[in-house]
């Protein structure tokens, strides 16, 4: 009867396990396109167009609280993440987006932009994963991913819509929005699921 009752109980857990991944990454996805244009549009507004120094700290600080408030949302619960991945995204896009903007000129071409948001993603990655370090499986992953995943924002933005481009926003458009929460989401999924795969 035991074994009657392993045989029942163990394609329960693996059934329960996908509407969990799944619910994780739309809730993940859906903070970033809420989060993201409202930073973006916030630090524009109040820094001005990326086409100095001062605009890029302000815009990025601004920015990247809004879109680590975004997201601390739900790592709060499914990480147990503390109220640091807020400063830690905040501080990491500023100095990012001040150094990339810095490094393409303040120039909107297209390669310039991927360069741009691959180095703000190196920032905002590696501030973001020395958070997640003790609590994701995946957080050295985490780093490595961002970058591409911002570069990619970028260039997916660059194609669909310019004002984010034209104005010189300090984030990519919700277009981009799309590509980079689903790189990122699919990581945080994989993470949170492989954690819980490891014994206790």
């Amino acid at each position: 009867m035991s074994a009657a009752t392993v045989t029942q109980t163990t394609p329960e857990v693996r059934q329960s396990s996908r509407p969990a991944g799944a619910k994780t990454f739309f809730s993940w996805a859906g903070l970033c396109i809420l989060g993201i244009p409202i930073g973006g549009y916030l630090g524009n507004i109040v820094a001005g167009p990326v086409d100095g120094v001062t605009p890029a700290l302000l815009g990025g600080v601004l920015t990247g609280a809004v879109v680590g408030f975004a997201q601390w949302l739900l790592l709060r619960r499914s990480l147990g993440v503390a109220l640091g991945w807020i400063a830690a995204t905040s501080l990491g896009l500023a100095v990012g987006l001040a150094v990339g903007a810095m490094v393409v000129a303040y120039e909107t071409s297209r390669p310039q932009l991927m360069i741009m948001g691959a180095i703000c993603g190196a920032f905002v990655g590696i501030a973001q994963g020395i958070v997640l370090r003790d609590r994701f499986s995946l957080w050295s992953v985490w780093i490595v991913a961002n970058p591409p995943a911002w570069a990619l924002g970028w260039l997916v933005s660059s194609y669909v819509i310019s004002r984010n481009i034209d104005e010189r926003f300090p984030i990519f458009g919700a277009s981009g929005v799309v590509v980079f929460a689903t790189i990122t989401g699919l990581l945080l999924v994989a993470g949170i699921r492989g954690a819980k795969s490891v014994p206790a």
